[in-house]
């Protein structure tokens, strides 16, 4: 069967298409992405704005759109952080269902994490052992562990690329000041996870999703994209210390020209960098692995683990007239 998942993040929306049915691996077939920076959309009453909501309306009419001229079953819809913290989102849910027949789904910062651990679970296998996964997004960091498909710890905490960037940097590049007192700040931040995570005992194996960290590794010489999802890439806590001293006196655009680097991400480059640094020291992580597989892929495998092997199951839920709808109930029911 052919599934849509549209992931509404702080930065983008993201149209991945796979072809896919319960024990088998999810085949991407088509990836499409429109930047909409909705996270620096909020206004100072803390209100995703008119423009922000309508632009999200009309990106999501067009993966649509998308979808149903590649064959998709089903579009199962989600928003993260950008969405989930706006004190209007009820409204603009509303307004996304009226004007497009979508059912845009707000996950928990806690559902991230154990999504994306699900994910990097079957990516890795049993074999794995205890997993420790870091993830971080435009809004939120996610650290989860365990040595099951349902973590033992699963945690969100708003510390972001892009929202470090939007909170704790007033230039571009940022001044030597505002590098070390953020990076003191998020020390403080993490410590009490790293506390938790320290009770879990010491991972098998370490690893770290999506794009930040791939930017990251890719820029301290991991291997590109082409060379396909299955070679082992590495991010190191030494290639990150010397890569930070060389990116944080590099402006946007300027960072936008190095390869690995998105134009749509490349202005919080540094802030990530400086997540993904605290995260390793706070954890005591000399290197992490990099997986392919991340939100979009546990939000897949959840769905299709509750298809029971039916098609017919893994359609229900679906509104009149459409078959967009990602039913969290039947996540809440794997916990």
């Amino acid at each position: 069967m052919r599934l849509g998942v549209l992931d509404v993040g702080s930065n983008t929306v993201h149209l991945l298409v796979v072809d896919a049915h319960r024990g088998a691996h999810p085949t991407p077939m088509h990836s499409e992405k429109t930047v909409l920076r909705l996270a620096e959309q909020i206004t100072k009453n803390n209100h995703l704005s008119k423009q922000g909501a309508q632009a999200l309306v009309e990106a999501i009419e067009n993966a649509k759109v998308s979808a149903a001229k590649l064959g998709c079953e089903e579009l199962m819809a989600f928003a993260t952080s950008a969405v989930r913290e706006a004190d209007n989102s009820s409204d603009v849910l509303r307004k996304v269902a009226d004007e497009t027949g979508v059912e845009l789904n707000v996950l928990s910062g806690v559902d991230e994490a154990r999504l994306t651990f699900l994910a990097v679970r079957r990516w890795f296998g049993w074999s794995a052992g205890q997993l420790l996964v870091l993830d971080i997004g435009g809004g939120s960091l996610e650290v989860a562990m365990g040595i099951d498909e349902e973590p033992a710890l699963a945690e969100s905490l708003p510390l972001g690329a892009g929202r470090i960037t939007r909170t704790r940097f007033a230039h571009d590049p940022p001044t030597r000041s505002e590098l070390v007192s953020t990076s003191a700040w998020l020390e403080d931040q993490l410590a009490p996870l790293a506390k938790r995570v320290a009770k879990l005992g010491v991972p098998d194996r370490v690893v770290a999703t999506s794009k930040t960290f791939r930017s990251l590794a890719r820029l301290t010489g991991a291997a590109p994209s082409a060379a396909g999802p299955r070679v082992r890439r590495t991010l190191s806590q030494t290639a990150l210390r010397q890569l930070i001293a060389f990116i944080s006196r590099m402006e946007a655009a300027d960072l936008a020209e190095l390869e690995g680097v998105s134009a749509s991400r490349a202005h919080q480059l540094a802030g990530g960098a400086l997540v993904a640094q605290a995260a390793m020291r706070a954890l005591s992580l000399e290197e992490l692995e990099i997986c392919p597989w991340a939100l979009r892929e546990g939000v897949i495998l959840r769905r299709l683990d509750h298809s029971n092997g039916d098609e017919a199951t893994v359609r229900r839920g679906r509104t009149t007239g459409d078959s967009n709808r990602l039913d969290l109930g039947e996540l809440d029911q794997a916990r």
